[in-house]
């Protein structure tokens, strides 16, 4: 069983993974979380656009600053 301490380990974790990550323009951007930095910039792979819950763009690999996100969680 994995233990996170801090917010940072739960990132950590999940490197590697699909993360849905939550922006405050509406939009959600889906992908694997590539790297992020202690002010939760992030890096994704292979991630694509969502608004209203239905895909509206392939986007390949981003850079999101941190400022923009709302939540970041695992992708199903």
């Amino acid at each position: 069983m994995e233990t996170t301490s801090r917010p940072l380990d739960a990132l950590n974790s999940s490197r590697g993974k699909r993360v849905l990550v939550d922006l405050k323009n509406q939009k959600q951007v889906i992908g694997k979380l590539k790297a992020f930095d202690i002010h939760i910039n992030v890096v994704l792979e292979e991630s694509e656009e969502r608004v209203g819950g239905e895909l509206t763009r392939k986007l390949g690999t981003v850079f999101i600053r941190g400022d923009t996100i709302v939540t970041i969680s695992p992708a199903n």
